[in-house]
């Protein structure tokens, strides 16, 4: 088997050439120029059978076919290899095309040293001129590479990959890839410049070139900025924009607030005309009447505002109807003014009598309503400058009751109030100073309404475009935040005070106490905007905090706010969210205003819009704005959000049923117990209210719904009361010899008691004072009794349960309790299975 090579020289010749010299004919049609196309190495390795393109000399269709331009062994030359460098040629002979070369040796094969078969080189030449090839041959196809070994197989393409050699690549430019900005990509094409155009050496910004250099330049700077910052808003840890931020943590399910607007209870005092008159509250079709905190006293320049001269703008949140008899009712005191009897409404009272004159309070007074109670002369000296400003509180009435006092003849009304309400000082009614009475020391202010910050404003949206991304901007700002009142089972709070299209929330509950009506989570905090089509359908779109749960039909947005104050809107895709039609133009209804510039303080609120002064005598604030929040610092939910996920919000093991319960308000402690009830797990949540309330159906009832969101599937609920212990404790008292022993003995009943002192600490007993399996120590005991002063020595005669056997707790010195048990010790004579204490006094008087 033969060996072809195709090989030519890397130097001369390519596969191109080949295809010129077998294609190029002269006038006659026949070729202009012969060439060797490959040769062939026989199996014995002496015979080289050498093809050409064309014919040799001699044959027909020669280049040139006369017999004196034969070829012979003095026309061929075979150089080459590592030791034989030179071969002999024994004869040539010729037919056709083909050239048959004998050989008088195989070249290096099978020497010493060499393990491969070395290159030779086979050329045609001159006879005479050596250096020539022979006439009729093309110069670059007149040699061609080849080796004596005969291949047996090879795994290789016999072809070469490439007929001429690879070239060098060129030194890459020396390039600063730290150049980011217009003046080093500038400085970076002109180094560039230098070397590929040397010749150019214009800067003339008025040359083209300069002008062409730093045209890119400049796309280049816009290029690397926006670059750069997408590579900076898309981790939390580097993003500057707070609608990055936003996004960021909502994937970590962190809401992040943009703050929420300030609210306060204002109070009115109306003359005859505003009697009966009713105030319009916030609606999706109006805007709630509007109140303003005092201005500096200016006149108003040309093109200004009320809001531009910081005046604050506060909106009612509801509907309130006004009566002048509600402008300062009087407390009744039972005669005791009449007496010169002091009179008071003591701390923690949630009831209260008022007088009812001409029976004009109990026709318009309901539950529901707010009242104030205020403070309005000094109970020491009966001069209003002397009034203690902090003496004001909110209450929610949740009973009102009118009868008459059938001993005085006078119509009063009983009024109570939640205990969430409950007064946190005491409010002097009528008091004695130097024996004169200074009667009517407070007063309870009714026409009360609840405002919140934020000035109402109408706009008209731009149209949807036909095919860009649909993306207003509000022109005016900030945008009020306000927060929504959440039910027990986590629905956001929906009643609504007048008829209102789909969808629109509330936010506060009218039968919730009036201290809760600052409550809110901010997580619950949204935006006061809504939109409305302006079209035949007049449809409405609200605001949701993301459109992840929203339905392709859904017409919703979300209100996206930058650190500027600037708003942005932000519509759905027609898959979370509906897309608004293009040509669609929307009327946006929203308030601004708000943030901690609405915490204005007590007495700030001064005047009502215009057309309702003639209405109102008075208008104020007796208690300070407050729940006015600024949006949260970016720093902070960088901080925060990657921590989110640690929120526990399902309860599974008993002590997650515990913590939780100890979250809804009024619960002090709480113990949670798995038991198998026959067909399932029941977590049975034994809960120790605040104060020692009791745990009745009404509390268990609103408990069962706070945890039931947060309940495991297939486990059942149920609340119990404590276990209580009463304790069964008697102690001999020594008391010196100056002090009077019924004096010793009241003030020990009061330190030992289940009341609050006088001075704000808890009787010993006091409920809060012990929980679920808290131990009594006898020390303690002891050393509260010490605590009097006339007490010289105190001795136990009893410490025990109530009504068992004594268990060695006076040797221990202690009563211990189980897990479910709490110690009680009320020494009240109406209930003596609660617990009693019996003292012995000695000596003394």
């Amino acid at each position: 088997m033969a060996t072809q090579y195709r090989k030519i020289s890397s130097q001369i010749g390519s596969e191109q050439r080949r295809e010129k010299v077998r294609n190029t004919k002269g006038a006659d049609g026949k070729p202009v120029v012969n060439g060797i196309d490959f040769l062939e190495v026989s199996k014995n390795q002496t015979i080289l059978s050498v093809h050409f393109i064309h014919n040799l000399p001699g044959e027909d269709d020669a280049v040139l076919p006369q017999p004196k331009n034969f070829l012979s062994k003095e026309n061929v030359v075979i150089q080459g290899g590592a030791l034989l460098q030179s071969l002999f040629v024994e004869s040539v002979t010729s037919f056709g095309n083909i050239l048959t070369v004998k050989v008088s040796d195989t070249g290096d094969i099978g020497r010493a040293g060499i393990f491969g078969a070395s290159t030779y080189i086979f050329r045609l030449v001159n006879s005479e001129v050596r250096s020539q090839p022979p006439d009729g041959f093309d110069p670059q196809l007149s040699l061609i590479e080849f080796s004596f070994q005969v291949d047996e197989g090879s795994e290789f393409d016999c072809k070469s990959d490439s007929d001429l050699p690879e070239e060098k690549p060129p030194t890459p430019p020396v390039i600063d890839y730290l150049a980011k900005d217009y003046a080093s990509f500038r400085q970076l094409m002109l180094d560039r410049l230098t070397i590929t155009m040397p010749d150019w050496r214009s800067r003339n910004p008025s040359d083209i070139g300069v002008m062409l250099v730093e045209l890119l330049a400049d796309a280049g700077d816009r290029l690397s900025y926006y670059q750069d910052a997408v590579a900076t808003e898309a981790y939390l840890g580097t993003a500057r924009q707070r609608v990055s931020i936003r996004r960021h943590a909502r994937l970590l399910d962190y809401p992040m607030h943009d703050g929420c607007n300030a609210r306060t209870w204002v109070t009115l005092q109306v003359n005859d005309k505003g009697d009966t008159k009713k105030l319009l509250g916030a609606s999706e079709n109006r805007r709630g009447t509007r109140f303003f905190t005092l201005a500096d006293g200016r006149p108003l320049q040309e093109g200004e505002t009320l809001l531009q001269r910081g005046v604050q703008v506060f909106e009612a949140m509801h509907d309130i109807t006004l009566y002048k008899a509600h402008n300062a009712i009087r407390f009744y005191t039972w005669g005791n003014d009449e007496d010169l009897l002091a009179y008071c409404l003591p701390q923690g009272a949630t009831q209260a009598t008022l007088e009812d004159r001409n029976s004009t309070v109990r026709g318009s007074l309901k539950v529901g309503d707010v009242l104030i109670f205020e403070e309005v002369k000094g109970p020491n000296t009966g001069n209003p400058s002397d009034a203690n400003p902090r003496h004001r509180h909110a209450v929610r009435l949740t009973d009102v009751r009118g009868y008459e006092d059938p001993l005085l003849k006078q119509d009063v009304v009983e009024i109570q109030w939640a205990q969430e309400d409950a007064l946190p000082f005491t409010l002097w009614i009528c008091t004695i100073v130097d024996d004169k009475l200074k009667a009517n020391v407070s007063v309870a202010r009714g026409n009360v309404v609840l405002v919140d910050c934020g000035c109402t404003v109408e706009e008209l949206l731009s149209e949807v475009p036909l095919q860009d991304r649909y993306r207003p901007r509000l022109q005016q700002g900030p945008l009020t935040q306000q927060g929504y009142v959440r039910l027990n089972v986590g629905e956001l709070y929906k009643k609504r005070l007048a008829p209102l299209p789909q969808g629109r929330q509330y936010t506060f509950d009218p039968t919730s106490p009036a201290s809760q009506a600052f409550s809110w989570d901010m997580g619950n905090v949204q935006p006061q905007i809504w939109l409305q089509q302006q079209d035949d359908s007049g449809a409405y779109w609200y605001p949701q905090r993301d459109l992840l749960n929203s339905d392709r039909f859904a017409r919703e947005f979300v209100v996206e706010t930058e650190d500027d104050g600037r708003a942005y809107l932000r519509f759905g895709d027609s898959v979370l969210g509906k897309r608004p039609e293009a040509g669609t133009q929307f009327k946006a209804t929203y308030r601004i205003g708000s943030g901690s510039l609405g915490n204005v303080g007590a007495e700030a609120i001064a005047t009502i819009q215009p057309d309702l002064q003639n209405l109102i005598i008075k208008v104020r604030n007796p208690l300070p704005a407050k729940g006015g929040v600024d949006p949260e610092p970016i720093e902070q939910v960088q901080l925060y959000a990657p921590q989110a996920f640690r929120t526990q919000k399902r309860a599974v093991t008993e002590s997650d049923y515990a913590a939780i319960a100890q979250l809804f308000p009024g619960v002090r402690k709480a113990v949670a117990t798995r038991r198998w009830t026959g067909s399932w797990y029941t977590i049975f949540i034994t809960v120790d209210r605040e104060g020692g309330l009791p745990v009745d159906d009404e509390f268990k009832e609103k408990l069962s719904t706070f945890l039931e969101r947060f309940r495991l599937a297939g486990v059942d609920m149920k609340i119990e009361a404590p276990i209580f212990i009463p304790l069964d404790i008697a102690l001999t008292v020594n008391v010196a010899t100056d002090y009077f022993r019924s004096d010793i003995k009241e003030e020990l009943l009061t330190i030992l008691g289940n009341k609050v002192l006088i001075d704000g600490k808890l009787g010993f007993f006091h409920p809060d004072n012990f929980t679920f399996g808290q131990p009594v120590y006898l020390s303690q005991i002891i050393a509260s009794a010490m605590q009097v002063t006339g007490v010289t020595a105190v001795e136990v005669k009893r410490f025990q349960r109530l009504g068992q056997p004594p268990c060695n707790e006076l040797q221990t010195g202690q009563i211990s309790f189980e897990r479910l048990e709490i110690a009680v010790l009320d020494n009240d004579p109406n209930a003596p299975r609660n617990g009693k204490i019996f003292l012995e006094m000695k000596g003394g008087v």
